[in-house]
């Protein structure tokens, strides 16, 4: 994979990152950890369609179609998995 490819596969998971907290809304933290997931997601979805000889959307030597299959569902589940912990806040007595 060449340079300019892993940039463009970058630049794409940021923006589907950068979209999902568009829509999910939060604060910086939350911000960080979609951008985060959705580049991790990127990667292993890559690595996944690659191993599994799934070629859905071929843009070079990217695929776009597994890699971004992959980043939205890591970021689903994550976001899942972060609703999951509850805050309690501390008394301030």
């Amino acid at each position: 994979m060449t340079i300019p490819s892993l940039l463009f596969g970058l630049l794409i998971s940021l923006l589907i990152g950068s979209l999902y907290h568009l829509v999910r809304g939060g604060r910086l933290w939350r911000f960080i950890l979609y951008l985060m997931l959705s580049g991790g997601g990127f990667v292993i979805g890559h690595l996944v369609g690659q191993w599994r000889g799934w070629v859905l959307f071929p843009f070079g030597s990217l695929d776009l179609g597994a890699s971004s299959l992959g980043s939205v569902l890591l970021l689903l589940v994550g976001d899942w998995l972060r609703s999951r912990i509850e805050y309690k806040p501390e008394s301030t007595v």
